[in-house]
């Protein structure tokens, strides 16, 4: 029936959603190597506006324990430091005039399991959004007028099989990431 296909295709947009978010949450949990996705979240005030830090300046990986920060104007170099320092990532910029460097520290045992929470938190708020996605979906399914419970009821088995996948999928994210986290 179309108006249940309808449903289940939100319900799999939703699920597909909440596993891209929690895919970019888990690529700003740093792992110990430089990336440029590091700073994705800092924004720089430019012009009385706040920009994505990505907006003002290159961000660029010469090693694997350095990213390399280039302003597109060198009058925000002092911009860009304040707002690395005030992002609460735990970086040390240095400014050599011309750039900001930014050393990446090994990681610890004791960082690389906060880590490990954080990236299993992240992984739960996924799994929840998912959960919502079934839970509403199952809820709209149920008050169709005019539709036979046992369509009803097999469309609630497809929205579960869509969860159990999607969760699924969420897993498999935390195996990677805790392998690139433990990984020294």
């Amino acid at each position: 029936m179309e108006e249940i296909d309808i449903y289940l295709d939100t319900a799999k947009e939703m699920m597909e959603s909440a596993l891209q978010h929690t895919k970019d949450e888990f690529a700003k949990i740093r792992a110990g190597k430089a990336m440029p996705g590091m700073l994705d979240g800092i924004e720089v005030e430019y012009y009385s506006t706040m920009t994505p830090l990505s907006q003002v300046a290159g961000v660029t990986t010469p090693d694997a324990r350095t990213l390399s920060v280039k302003p597109w104007e060198k009058a925000m170099l002092q911009e860009i430091e304040r707002a690395i320092i005030n992002s609460n990532l735990g970086f040390n910029p240095q400014n050599d005039g011309e750039q900001i460097r930014i050393n990446i520290p090994p990681l610890t045992e004791e960082r690389r399991l906060q880590l490990m929470k954080q990236v299993k938190a992240e992984a739960e708020k996924g799994k929840v959004s998912i959960r919502n996605a079934r839970k509403d979906t199952n809820e709209s399914l149920r008050k169709l007028d005019g539709v036979s419970e046992d369509l009803v009821k097999n469309a609630e088995d497809d929205v579960q099989n869509l969860t159990s996948t999607y969760s699924g999928k969420i897993d498999s994210l935390v195996d990677i990431k805790e392998k690139d986290i433990m990984t020294i």
